[in-house]
């Protein structure tokens, strides 16, 4: 068996030590130094578009990530060929740790503590009923369900909205564009967990998030691209909005003069709520390979006309 690897990251010796620990009779091989028309399976993030040409003959492609954005120069002649992501491999604790984090400190509003720290100010402040504090969760896929699981837990009322409706213990399920409007407008948080596709591409724009309660929170651990980034700004700052946690964004690393930084109510880390694990995906991975191998179905095959 021989298996193509090509990631943007710096990790790639990382990635072949747990392929080789996790297949011992699999040829590894490097794009381009190994580059070949016999791969029998590619494992990819971000790829340069030239290596698709060499993967016409391959039984699968596997998505080093929970995303395929990273994959959205892959041409319509590979069509036939599956599109695996990953599912979890580690990233739903880390995932729900986070945002359970950002939700938490807003809740217990500890900025508002922390400028009473810096002020010198002893004082109290009167705790809101968790059943006023509404979080939303847009786009209830594997890691939105753990998220919302976790949050559920923490006794949040706890409301998704996803393109088809889904059933979750103690999530209110709202679905389709009809009721997009409903799900909006009783956020206290809104936690974005949505693929990147052309239609999500700048959906948290000032239409969307002009319909929140007025003190909604944004948390966004999903892609910088669903985000207009000058339109949260604006309302942040009109004070129709109380802030952000932003962990994603239209370009990384953030640029060192982006108004992010700095901004008072805005909270920035450098896309680390749920990173890749490696010994856990190249454990999924190969165990969807010898189910491939053996003419069995596999979970996270990406539909090509959603791209999720």
């Amino acid at each position: 068996m021989k298996i193509l690897l090509y990631t943007a990251a710096s990790n790639v010796a990382a990635w072949i030590a747990a392929l080789s620990r996790a297949m011992p009779g699999a040829i590894i091989g490097t794009w381009p130094d190994d580059a070949t028309r016999e791969a029998d399976y590619a494992l990819v993030w971000k790829p340069p578009p030239e290596m698709w040409a060499t993967l016409d003959r391959a039984k699968a492609i596997f998505s080093l990530g929970a995303g395929v954005d990273g994959l959205d120069s892959m041409p319509r002649s590979l069509d036939g060929v599956p599109l695996i992501r990953l599912e979890d491999a580690g990233m739903a604790e880390q995932m729900a740790e986070y945002v359970a984090h950002a939700v938490l400190h807003r809740y217990r509003e500890f900025d508002a503590y922390a400028q009473s720290q810096r002020e010198g100010v002893w004082q109290p402040r009167r705790r809101l009923d968790k059943s006023e504090f509404r979080v939303g969760i847009l786009g209830i896929g594997v890691l939105g369900a753990a998220v919302a699981s976790t949050l559920t837990a923490f006794g949040f009322p706890v409301d998704g909205w996803s393109r088809s409706r889904k059933q979750l213990p103690g999530v209110r399920s709202f679905a389709s564009a009809d009721e997009l409007r409903t799900f909006l407008g009783m956020c206290r948080v809104l936690v974005c967990m949505l693929p990147l596709t052309a239609e999500t591409r700048g959906i948290l724009s000032s239409a969307t998030l002009s319909q929140l309660p007025r003190g909604a929170y944004i948390v966004n651990v999903a892609r910088g691209a669903l985000l207009v980034e000058q339109d949260l700004l604006a309302l942040v700052d009109s004070g129709a909005l109380a802030g952000a946690t932003l962990d994603v964004f239209e370009e990384e690393p953030l640029p060192p003069t982006h108004a992010f930084w700095h901004h008072p109510r805005i909270t920035v880390t450098p896309h680390i709520s749920a990173m890749t694990r490696i010994e856990e995906s190249v454990a999924q991975i190969g165990a969807k390979i010898r189910r491939l191998e053996a003419g069995l179905p596999v979970s996270g095959i990406v539909d090509r006309a959603r791209f999720y």
